[in-house]
């Protein structure tokens, strides 16, 4: 077996709108009712898999969701064109593309039954993410489909809210190594809800059979909530040996550093000063919701937004940082605004796999030449542009439906993504 990191990219769907619906994401908040433009969107997110695929990254994807999600609005007892606006925009939400809220993975090498772990998210905190999870989990089954190698759970049951990898951290020495696996739950922050509850992380590390000594669950500090820090992939990103974090990220930070080291003599702690880099600046430029990656060669980079060159203390720090004699060496910034403008930087946009390819269902592996086919199906078919007020548009929606489906065609999964039914979740 080869087993390496996949990087599993959600691709942007056509329906990509700003509707502002994401309770204490401050990106998506500034451009509610602004203008998207899927097609662009959808490109950046390609380019950005490509360059992953050119530093030598394994690359995967997951599909956009069929949208409008009629299923779910027939539930609340209503249509799309009955529904409130804020009922239907939740109903097209393009959110899915965000995969580090896919699920939580546990590599096989943690785990006490040797298989790779993965429980899709409930996502039960934000209404318009919320039902979600049975096309995600319909993906995870067939991407996941070998159970002697994986192990995919349905959702934690409601009330405790589950966000997948984004609340989820592994540290080891080498990725195919056992590893110390971190969940990092929330509080409170000021008006904004806490999206990670501490007995979903519980409830995931127990059905994934994880050694209780090598699993921590640590709290996001109540200030990084406050100032927009939904989740604790914007303001701390892990690879291997490496915890890359701002200096308040954490609640109870002294202690936990010391049981990390404790459990992993080889960890380094990267820290952002708040003196050199405020958490205004950390969160607009989504400095941490980079991709932290290793290279082929053994060195790593981080795959950040352009937001972070653009940020000058940002950007100041990052320079200081390369050209010292530590583990990052590389700095690769890349395009995603119109992801970013809803509030997702690189690293929401992936879910990391450490698996082998092998093992995993072709369909959903990438490289450039099928990245340029499913690029030329984007060109020629996603919206260009999108108003929320638009949502209700015949003619749009029929263009987004017809987008998915050749999309879904070209990559012979139509016969296979049926939304998995809430009684056959386990």
């Amino acid at each position: 077996m080869s087993i390496v990191e996949i990087n599993f990219d959600g691709l942007i769907g056509p329906s990509h709108n700003y509707a502002g619906l994401s309770i204490g994401n401050l990106a998506s908040a500034r451009s509610a009712g602004a203008p998207s433009y899927p097609r662009a969107a959808a490109l950046q997110g390609i380019e950005k898999m490509r360059g992953n695929i050119r530093l030598g990254l394994k690359q995967a994807i997951f599909l956009p969701h069929r949208r409008p999600d009629l299923g779910w609005l027939a539930q609340l007892g209503t249509t799309l064109a009955h529904a409130e606006p804020h009922i239907r925009a939740a109903a097209m939400s393009a959110s899915s593309m965000w995969a580090a809220n896919a699920a939580t993975v546990s590599p096989a090498a943690d785990t006490v039954d040797g298989r790779t772990h993965l429980t899709v998210a409930n996502l039960v905190t934000m209404a318009h993410r919320s039902h979600e999870w049975p096309q995600t989990l319909a993906q995870l089954r067939l991407a996941f489909c070998d159970t002697q190698m994986f192990a995919v759970h349905g959702p934690i049951p409601p009330p405790f809210g589950d966000e997948g990898a984004a609340n989820h951290m592994r540290l080891t020495e080498r990725h195919d190594l056992p590893g110390v696996e971190i969940f990092v739950y929330g509080q409170a922050g000021g008006n904004f809800p806490a999206r990670q509850h501490v007995e979903a992380s519980k409830a995931v590390a127990r059905r994934h059979g994880l050694d209780p000594v090598r699993t921590l669950f640590v709290q996001q500090s109540e200030e990084a909530i406050a100032a927009g820090a939904f989740h604790n992939d914007v303001v701390a990103v892990a690879n291997e040996r490496v915890l890359f974090t701002h200096e308040l990220a954490f609640e109870g930070k002294a202690a936990f550093y010391a049981a990390l080291r404790d459990r992993l003599p080889c960890v380094e702690i990267i820290e952002v000063p708040a003196s050199a880099v405020s958490l205004e600046d950390a969160i607009r430029s989504y400095l941490f919701n980079a991709q932290l990656v290793t290279l082929p060669d053994g060195g790593m980079a981080l795959v950040l937004p352009m937001e972070a060159r653009e940020t000058p203390a940002v950007w100041t720090w990052l320079e200081q940082l390369v050209a010292g004699n530590g583990p990052i060496r590389r700095l690769v910034p890349v395009n995603v605004r119109q992801s970013m403008a809803n509030g997702g930087g690189p690293a929401c946009l992936r879910l990391r796999v450490v698996a082998d390819p092998a093992a995993i269902d072709p369909r959903f592996l990438v490289d450039e030449v099928r990245l340029d086919a499913i690029a030329a199906i984007v060109a020629s078919h996603w919206p260009e542009r999108i108003v929320p007020d638009e949502l209700a548009d015949t003619r749009l929606i029929a263009q987004i439906e017809q987008s998915w489906l050749t999309l879904v065609d070209h990559l012979q999964l139509s016969g296979d993504l049926v939304p998995i039914e809430a009684d056959k979740t386990a």
